[in-house]
């Protein structure tokens, strides 16, 4: 039921505006429709969970602003009857929406971040909401087993969530894949609110972490600098670069980010009792209630460029608090709260406190330095985190990344964009010993620090070797700030040594072709990369396919500026038919261009192929030409692709 997900959007914005106005007019429509809820839904009536989360955190907030317990007692009944029967549909036998949908089994069951990741992350918020609101020790065992789960074996490195595209969400643990990552933009968004609620929860830095790694990746990746056009996915590699949207069919990205970076102010700071949680860094001020006391406080800062940050503090009154101020986990030697990613070598350098100009070592607990002092009008904070540029490696068991090595400076992960490196980034071998620069470019989209330093790049031999150029200078940008220049290759994760690099291809009749198609889909340049796949379901490397096209003839095209002779084709067909909408095609066959310009059919042609997760060759009589093309007959209920084409 998405329209339980569609009014608990409108819960949060009725909400918002009785914050701002004052105004009770759209909480009023917001509260009758969830009477409405209420009356249909609950013991002895329907008990239909919705079908996409998020009326659960929406009710919660509704209990917050209105003091009405049934508006938290509804949102511990929706979550209760995840994975349970009960009496669903209008005629009581509807049946449970499984895993995708966290619908498997009972919420306190669940352990692992399993399904649609939005979805996902929106339940687990929901419970962390209903759990700090309601003190159950059921739900809050099974979130942190769950966020384990993730920030173990299932998230990127740019915080971002969600493998797959086939079911828009979590994959098994350690598959990360990087041209095919999903990390929705909405799942970002998500991500950060739930880690969000698990600070709140546990006064834990190491949340705090999680969302700032996200926030200021994957979740800024998904929105361009002029805010109006939007990623849906936000892959870490692209062979042929991508564009930001201004619209989508499932237009949830940009109304998510509508409300969300509005929300952003409101993770910077927290309190607890009298005390003072200080969480992000951003230029800005804000005025805290605590306890006994209202205490403003000032930032000035140049955060995330520059590690120094000064705070001013200005309680109303003075008196005896703690000011928490969070040391990061990037400061701290912890690329992320567990094994998954670790920091290559270790910051000597460590972060600097003062306070009234004096140095001060304050306990470091759950990531925060606790300065507990009596505190004055006037006082001032001055923190200086080191920034360094660090190599980041992930965990062995994450096969993408055997090999490779991300990049990262203070909380911004940073990737190699061809509009840098003359077109070349998966090529391109970053070794141990290279030592790297940093260097404020305010002229460069909307001003950004990049990394340089020297990288030689891969290539193929025609005896298939792997040999390394000379060293050239390469440049990195932050990743949020790709694909803002027109459509170029890029990758978050260079390779550390040449064989987990894609090497230049060798100069074969593909590769030099002029290539063409009928309609892309995908990656044209991938069935010339020279990439040969696992199986034909494999899409790590890219693939051309015609998707979502059926029943039709499409075309692949090659062309050269001279004449060549040629006398076979080998096609690796794409067949993601298990999960997918791509299959072999219904036959194909291979023409050659005359000295007329038209093509004809190549003669005395052995037969045409459509085996899976192999090449399929077709040899014919020899032909004098600079062009030739392959037509696909495409079956009637199934779209098909290429993976790869060798011609000799």
């Amino acid at each position: 039921m998405h329209e339980q997900y569609c009014v608990g959007h409108m819960y949060e914005a009725a909400v918002a505006h009785y914050q701002v106005t004052g105004d009770p007019s759209f909480l009023k429509i917001a509260t009758d429709n969830a009477d409405l809820i209420c009356d249909v839904f609950g013991p002895g009536k329907r008990t239909d969970p919705s079908g996409h989360q998020e009326i659960e955190i929406a009710l919660c907030r509704l209990y917050r602003i209105t003091g009405d317990e049934k508006y938290l007692a509804q949102a511990k009944f929706f979550l209760d009857q995840r994975g349970r029967k009960g009496r669903r549909g209008s005629d009581g036998n509807g049946g449970l929406y499984g895993e995708y949908a966290q619908d498997h089994k009972p919420v306190t069951e669940q352990t692992r971040a399993v399904g649609h990741s939005v979805r996902a992350a929106y339940l687990y918020t929901g419970m962390a909401d209903v759990a700090a609101l309601t003190g159950n020790m059921d739900y809050i065992r099974a979130i942190d087993a769950i966020w384990n789960d993730a920030v173990s074996t299932k998230l990127y490195v740019t915080g971002g969530i969600g493998a797959s595209g086939g079911n828009e969400g979590f994959s098994e643990p350690y598959e990360l894949p990087n041209q095919t990552a999903y990390c929705e933009t909405c799942a970002s968004i998500a991500n950060v609110y739930w880690n969000h609620r698990m600070f709140l929860m546990h006064d834990d830095a190491k949340y705090i972490d999680v969302l700032e790694r996200t926030l200021y990746n994957a979740a800024l990746s998904g929105i361009s600098m002029e805010g109006d056009r939007f990623f849906y996915p936000n892959v870490l590699e692209s062979k042929s670069g991508a564009e930001r949207s201004p619209w989508f069919a499932c237009a949830c990205c940009p109304s998510n980010v509508a409300r969300f970076i509005p929300s952003v102010p409101g993770y910077v700071y927290a309190h607890k009792d009298d005390n003072v949680y200080v969480n992000l860094f951003a230029s800005g001020n804000a005025t805290l209630e605590t306890t006994s006391n209202t205490v403003t406080l000032t930032q000035e800062t140049e955060y995330p460029w520059e590690g120094k940050v000064t705070i001013h503090i200005e309680p109303e009154e003075s008196k005896t608090f703690a000011v928490c101020l969070r040391i990061p986990g990037w400061a701290r030697n912890e690329a992320v709260p567990s094994d998954l990613y670790k920091f290559q070598d270790t910051m000597k350098d460590q972060p600097r406190l003062e306070v009234n100009g004096k140095r001060v070592s304050a306990p470091v607990e759950r990531g925060y330095a606790r300065i507990e002092r009596q505190w004055e009008k006037g006082d001032t904070i001055e923190l200086r985190l080191p920034m360094p540029v660090r190599r980041v490696v992930a965990n062995e068991a994450v096969k993408a990344d055997r090999g490779k090595v991300a990049l990262q400076r203070g909380p911004l992960v940073f990737c190699l964009e061809g509009h840098d490196n003359d077109g070349e980034v998966v090529s391109l071998v970053i070794s141990d010993d290279v030592q790297f620069k940093t260097r404020h470019r305010r002229d460069l989209l909307g001003g950004v620090t990049i990394l340089t330093g020297k990288a030689r790049s891969a290539k193929r031999t025609l005896d298939g070797e792997i040999v390394l150029t000379k060293a050239r200078e390469f440049t990195a940008i932050p990743y949020y700030a790709w694909a803002h220049r027109g459509r170029s290759p890029m990758t978050v994760w260079p390779a550390r040594v040449p064989e987990a690099a894609s090497p230049q291809p060798v100069d074969t009749l593909a590769y030099t072709s002029k290539t063409t198609a009928s309609f892309v889909h995908k990656s044209l340049d991938a069935v010339k990369d020279q990439l040969v796949p696992a199986n034909s379901a494999d899409a790590s490397s890219g693939q051309l396919d015609f998707w979502p096209h059926k029943n039709v003839t499409e075309w692949l095209q090659f062309e050269w500026d001279r004449k060549h002779e040629i006398s076979s084709v080998k096609v690796y067909w794409f067949d993601d038919s298990d999960h997918g909408g791509c299959r072999v095609p219904q036959s194909w066959r291979v023409l050659c261009r005359d000295s007329a310009g038209d093509f004809q059919a190549v003669s005395g042609a052995t037969s045409y192929g459509t085996k899976k997760d192999a090449f399929n060759e077709v040899a014919f009589d020899a032909v004098e030409t600079d062009a030739l093309r392959i037509e696909i007959a495409l079956d009637e209920n199934w779209s098909s692709g290429v993976q790869e084409v060798v011609i000799e």
